[in-house]
């Protein structure tokens, strides 16, 4: 009997969690729907709670340093407490909301470079090690948001990689504490101009913020900056315009106001955390979510797959 206590107290022979998805495919802004699925071990156990929480890669900036952390950025409880019998089935089902600004992690039914994305199930077993159940979740974007990248596409640009950075951007409303940036090599047009653009979405209800960040090339006596533009666009307007020539127009503005971005605290070259982030836009790191981060690279092997530079057809 003192030996099954303690195996019981290091999770062996205790309760199991899976957790089923009818769909892991999702947008912004929706649900992603399923139901976890509870069997009791050899004894009786109490759950104190059953948590769902979205999770997925940053990366963390401290003092000279860069690593990758996991973050859980939005959790809900499908189930208080309740006593499981020993061998007893149980499915709760659920439907979690996705929050607007979740990050892309699949464009036209390939998952961009450099992002994952999981449901992680938490089941707290009373005086137990508790257990956990983690599923892959891809990301579509919204309607304008796939018009924005269709357009960097017919300009000629070529998907690089993408990542979350930690922090939050000047002037806009983030309820995340970290931003995604969706990076491209310069087409043959903004070459002479544009070493590269880095594309964020701060997706909310009504509209989406699009902010550009371009590594604007230096001339034989100028060293070369990175140069923003921000600008608000509704959902509404998807398809409503010519969106290559909406994008074009972005790139020119941005590309030639440097001077008076600069006079407004942007792409100021000391504030840059690295290489090339988001510079004087981005106004500090917050992390303030549940479940915190943990550094390493815990999904990265279930989830990351090797995908080509270009995006390829969408498929659902």
């Amino acid at each position: 009997m003192v030996f099954k206590k303690m195996l019981s107290a290091l999770g062996v022979g205790g309760p199991s969690v899976d957790t089923v998805l009818t769909n892991p495919n999702t947008r912004p802004g929706l649900t992603l729907e399923g139901q976890v699925n509870l069997l009791g071990g050899d004894a009786p156990a109490n759950i104190e709670q059953v948590v769902l929480g979205l999770v997925t890669r940053v990366e963390i900036e401290g003092g000279d340093t860069e690593y990758a952390g996991i973050m859980e950025f939005h959790r809900m409880v499908v189930s208080g407490p309740l006593q499981l019998a020993p061998k007893q089935q149980l499915a709760i089902p659920f439907q979690l909301p996705v929050p607007w600004e979740t990050p892309i992690t699949d464009v036209y039914g390939q998952r961009l470079r450099g992002m994952t994305m999981g449901l992680r199930t938490e089941l707290a077993v009373a005086r137990a090690v508790d257990k956990s159940d983690l599923d892959q979740v891809n990301v579509h974007p919204l309607p304008v948001h796939e018009r924005i990248l269709e357009a960097f596409q017919r300009l000629g640009f070529r998907f690089k990689h993408a990542d979350l950075e930690r922090g939050r951007i000047h002037g806009v409303q983030q309820t995340l504490p970290f931003y995604q940036e969706i990076e491209f090599f310069a087409a043959p047009q903004y070459a002479q101009t544009v070493a590269e653009v880095e594309l964020t979405f701060v997706t909310s209800r009504d509209g989406v913020d699009v902010i550009l960040e371009c590594d604007k090339r230096g001339g034989f006596l100028s060293a070369g900056h990175d140069v923003f533009g921000r600008y608000r666009v509704p959902h509404t307007d998807a398809d409503r315009v010519d969106w290559a020539q909406v994008v074009d127009g972005w790139l020119r503005e941005t590309t030639s106001r440097y001077g008076s971005l600069r006079a407004q605290g942007f792409g100021v070259p000391h504030a840059r955390g690295r290489g090339h982030g988001m510079g004087g836009m981005v106004a500090g790191a917050a992390l303030g979510v549940a479940g915190g981060m943990i550094a390493g690279e815990m999904i990265e092997d279930a989830f990351e797959g090797d995908f080509g530079e270009d995006f390829g057809g969408f498929e659902e």
